[in-house]
């Protein structure tokens, strides 16, 4: 799973085995280490009406609803967005999509992405 931050927003982007993976278990996890901790990202099925997220000391969770995320993972939709009410008028945007391969050459292994759409 890759996570990109940018100002008030989170996106989260999973290969194919992570989306089979969010279909059969309540959450999927990945891990960025530092020197003195590590810093966990999660996206979790939830008994919730929207998606959210919250943060505390040492993970990002991204919580969407169970009937979301299952027909999502079953369908050829690329994502899906909300727009997370903060205090002062300000909004956080979450974005979960299918991580595709790149039309150029990165170098990278690929292998696990999903094709891109046509």
């Amino acid at each position: 799973m890759k996570i990109r931050i940018k100002g008030n927003s989170i996106r989260l982007r999973l290969s194919q085995s992570e989306v089979n993976k969010i279909k059969s278990e309540s959450s999927i996890s990945d891990v960025i280490q530092f020197p003195e901790r590590k810093l966990i990202y999660t996206l979790s099925k939830s008994d919730i009406d929207s998606v959210c997220a919250e943060f505390n000391e040492t993970q990002i969770l991204v919580k969407a609803p169970v009937v979301l995320i299952n027909t999502w993972v079953g369908s050829g939709q690329v994502g899906f967005e909300a727009n997370q009410d903060l205090k002062e008028g300000e909004s956080l945007y979450i974005l979960v999509e299918k991580d595709f391969k790149c039309s150029i050459d990165r170098n990278e292994d690929e292998s696990d992405l999903f094709d891109p759409p046509i």
